[in-house]
């Protein structure tokens, strides 16, 4: 049996795809270039709330927004 899949991308990618840089979208989140560098390396940390907060800057649906394990995007 086949199990369809959301297609998802990257946390970056969907910053990228908001044609921000990341220090535009640090300040519209309001959080440090550093602390996006790192949620962009590890998104499965993030909170509900962080990544809602993603989605409205980023202009972009959380459900197509990948928010896990960077090895579990490169397998799928």
């Amino acid at each position: 049996m086949t199990v369809n899949k959301i297609p998802q991308i990257s946390l970056k990618a969907a910053r990228v795809n908001a044609n921000l840089t990341l220090a535009q979208a640090a300040k519209n989140l309001e959080i440090s270039v550093s602390t996006l560098i790192k949620w962009e390396k590890n998104p499965g940390n993030l909170t509900p709330n962080q990544q809602l907060k993603l989605s409205k800057v980023y202009e972009f649906p959380s459900d197509f927004i990948f928010f896990g394990n960077e090895l579990e995007l490169k397998s799928s």
